[in-house]
C-alpha cells in the first residue's frame, strides 16, 4: 500500500533489524512470548465463554438468583423492548451474542488507543489487568454485568494490539507472517483445549464460580508471560504529535481499492462467523439435550466438546503449514482468497453433516461420532479462514494505523457474533435440521462472495499467496 513519506521514520519490526535473533522454527523470539501469552489468555477467555450460556440457563437467570444481579432487570427490559418477550434461553443467547460481539467491536478503539495514545505494549497490559478483574468478578452473581463490561473493554485493548504485534515482527511481504499467525493460533488452541477441561469441569461439577475463578488465574499467568518477554516485542510506534501525526497516518488515493477489498473481506468473515460462533451458543444447548455423551461409565461434560475443536486446531495447524509450504515449493499454493473460499466450503460441509445427523436420529440421541466429525471439519474451516484473513489484513494495512486495521478486522467477528445471538433465538422455533442448514447458507454465501469478486479482490490485494 502507498503511504505518506513521513511513516518511513517509524521504528521497523524487530525482524527487519540487522542481526535480529531467530527463535522457534526460524521466527523472532518475540513470537514465542506472544504465543504463550495468547494460550493462557485464550484459556481464560474460552474457559469463561464455555460456561457462560450453561451458567445463565442453569442458574443465573433462574428465580432466586437473577434478582441478585445488579441492573439485570433494566437490562432485560431493554432487550425485550427491542426483541419482544424472551424466554430464558433466548435471553441467554442474546447476552452471549452481545458479549461475544462487543469483544470483537472494542478492538477497533483498542487499536486506536494503542496506535495513538498508550502504545501497543501498554495497551495490552492495561487490557489484561481489566480482563483479570472481570474474570474474578464473574465468580459472584451481583457484579455479573460489570464483569462482562470489564471483559469487553479489556479484550478491546488486548486483542486490538497483540495481533498487530505478531504482524509487526516481520517486514513487508515476508511470507513467514502467515505461518506466524498459524503458530500463534495453534498456541491459542492449546488454551482453548485446556479451558473446558479445567474451567468447564470445575464449573459444571464443583461449582460455576470455581470455573470462573480458574479463568482469572489463567489471565494472571498470561500477563506474567507478557511481562517476561516485554523486551523481545516490537517497539511501540507512536506517531509524533500535532500536524506530523496527521501526516503520518495519511492515506493516498492508491489505498482505496485495497481498503474496499478489506471491506468485502469483513462481510465474508462475518458470514463465516455465523457458522463458527454458533459452536459456543445454541450448539451447546442442542448437545446437552440431543447428543449421546455416554462413553462407557462416563458422561462427558458438555464443555469438553470445545476441547475437541481445540485438539483439531493444535493438530491441523502444523499439517496445513507443512502442506502449504510444500505446495509453495511446487508453485501450487492456493492464494489467500482461495484458502478462505475452501474454508467457507468446509463450514458448509460441517453444518450439513450436523443437519444430516439430526434428521437421521429423529427423537433418539445423536451418536457422539457425528459431533466429532463436525468439530473436525468446522475447526479446520476456521484455520482456512480466520488466521488467513488476519494475516492478509496485517500485511495490507498501513504501518501508521496497523493496530487500528487489525481492530477493524475484528468488526467482522462483532457483526457475526451479533448475528449468532440473533440466529440462536430461532433454535426454539425451527427443527434442528433446518436450523443447522441455515448456517450452511451463511457459510455458502461467504464462499460465493469470494468467488464472484475473485478478480477485483485479487487485484486489490495484489498478492498471490501469503
Amino acid at each position: 500500500m502507498a503511504l505518506a513519506a513521513d511513516t518511513a521514520a517509524a521504528p521497523g519490526p524487530i525482524d527487519a533489524q540487522p542481526g535480529a535473533e531467530r527463535g522457534v522454527f526460524g521466527h523472532p523470539p518475540g513470537l514465542a512470548y506472544l504465543a504463550f501469552m495468547e494460550a493462557f489468555e485464550r484459556f481464560s477467555f474460552y474457559g469463561m465463554q464455555a460456561l457462560l450460556v450453561l451458567y445463565m440457563t442453569s442458574q443465573l437467570l433462574m428465580p432466586g438468583h437473577v434478582e441478585h444481579v445488579a441492573g439485570f432487570a433494566a437490562f432485560r427490559g431493554g432487550l425485550e423492548h427491542v426483541f419482544g418477550p424472551m424466554s430464558r434461553q433466548a435471553v441467554s443467547s442474546e447476552v452471549f451474542g452481545l458479549y461475544a460481539g462487543f469483544c470483537s467491536f472494542t478492538p477497533v478503539f483498542g487499536g486506536m488507543i494503542g496506535d495513538l495514545v498508550l502504545g501497543q505494549k501498554r495497551a495490552v497490559l492495561v487490557g489484561g489487568v481489566m480482563m483479570a478483574a472481570g474474570h474474578f468478578l464473574m465468580a459472584f452473581e451481583g457484579p455479573f454485568l460489570l464483569a462482562l463490561a470489564l471483559l469487553i473493554l479489556g479484550c478491546g485493548l488486548l486483542k486490538g494490539n497483540i495481533s498487530a504485534q505478531v504482524g509487526n515482527l516481520y517486514r513487508g511481504a515476508d511470507r513467514r507472517r502467515t505461518d506466524a499467525f498459524q503458530l500463534f493460533y495453534m498456541a491459542a488452541n492449546v488454551g482453548v483445549f485446556t479451558a473446558p477441561l479445567i474451567c468447564g469441569t470445575l464449573g459444571e461439577v464443583v461449582g460455576w464460580h470455581w470455573g470462573f475463578g480458574a479463568a482469572g488465574v489463567g489471565m494472571l499467568v498470561s500477563l506474567s508471560i507478557y511481562l517476561a518477554g516485554y523486551s523481545r516485542l516490537p517497539p511501540d510506534t507512536l506517531p509524533p504529535k500535532g500536524e506530523q501525526r496527521a501526516k503520518a497516518a495519511r492515506l493516498t488515493r492508491d489505498d482505496a481499492p485495497t481498503l474496499a477489498a478489506m471491506g468485502v473481506l469483513l462481510v465474508v468473515v462475518a458470514l463465516f462467523w455465523i457458522a463458527n460462533g454458533e459452536v459456543l451458543n445454541a450448539y451447546m444447548i442442542w448437545a446437552k439435550g440431543h447428543l449421546d455423551r455416554q462413553v462407557g461409565p462416563l458422561t462427558l461434560p458438555i464443555t469438553w466438546l470445545q476441547s475437541v475443536s481445540a485438539i483439531v486446531g493444535i493438530c491441523m495447524a502444523p499439517v496445513l503449514i507443512g502442506l502449504w509450504n510444500a505446495q509453495a515449493r511446487r508453485g501450487r499454493e492456493p492464494s489467500a482468497l482461495g484458502k478462505m473460499a475452501i474454508g467457507c466450503g468446509l463450514a458448509v460441509t460441517a453444518y450439513a453433516l450436523l443437519a444430516l445427523a439430526a434428521a437421521l436420529s429423529g427423537p433418539a440421541k445423536v451418536p457422539l461420532v457425528w459431533a466429532l466429525g463436525f468439530h473436525l471439519i468446522v475447526q479446520t474451516a476456521y484455520l482456512f479462514v480466520y488466521p488467513i484473513g488476519m494475516a492478509l489484513f496485517s500485511r495490507a494495512a498501513p504501518p501508521a494505523i496497523n493496530s487500528l486495521m487489525i481492530g477493524v478486522y475484528f468488526l467482522s467477528v462483532f457483526a457475526g457474533s451479533l448475528l449468532v445471538g440473533w440466529v440462536g433465538q430461532f433454535y426454539e422455533t425451527m427443527s434442528a435440521p433446518a436450523f443447522w442448514l441455515l448456517h450452511c447458507a451463511a457459510a455458502g454465501a461467504a464462499a460465493l462472495i469470494i468467488l464472484a469478486l475473485w478478480r477485483p479482490l485479487s487485484r486489490a490485494f495484489a498478492v498471490k499467496a501469503i
